[in-house]
């Protein structure tokens, strides 16, 4: 029994060793693979919109796209609504552009710009190796916005007798 037991601790501490190290393998491989997604981010995702210009990723990220503005969907009523009913049915337009650009298809993130003030990301998006954002515009569904630089929001209601 004098005997058994020093062995049974050595073999113990044996494969306490080896699942230690196989464990500080396994994390510097995902640390290492956590750093290139975040230097280049190459995960392929897919897009549930919101509205033309805001929604969700595959991977859960609430985002909002860089530079550019949609006629909002929301009611009226509601704080950061339409301003008019033509804008509502301009954004639910806008929206389906965004939804049909990029329906059984794949996104990656282009770029990371923080957090807007509803907390989403500011990203850009690629598709195909072209900006989402550029599509979008050039479709005529949305338009050019900065934001950052304090730009006066486009009026979707100018002309409209809503």
């Amino acid at each position: 029994m004098s005997i058994r037991t020093p062995l049974t601790y050595l073999a113990g501490a044996a494969v306490l060793m080896s699942i230690m190290a196989g464990g500080a393998v396994y994390a510097s491989s995902s640390s290492s693979a956590a750093n290139a997604a975040t230097e280049t981010p190459a995960e392929t995702l897919t897009v549930y919109w919101s509205d033309g210009d805001s929604g969700r990723l595959s991977d859960g990220t609430k985002f909002r796209l860089h530079g550019i503005d949609s006629p909002e969907t929301g009611s009226m009523k509601q704080r950061g609504g339409a301003k008019c009913e033509a804008e509502r049915a301009l954004g639910f337009d806008a929206k389906e552009a965004a939804l049909e650009l990029t329906r059984g298809k794949t996104v990656r993130i282009r770029e990371t710009r923080g957090a807007d003030r509803y907390e989403r990301t500011v990203l850009s998006l690629d598709l195909d190796g072209e900006d989402v954002a550029a599509l979008l515009v050039a479709g005529g569904t949305h338009r050019t916005w900065d934001y950052d630089g304090r730009q006066k929001k486009p009026d979707w209601c100018a002309g409209a007798s809503s």
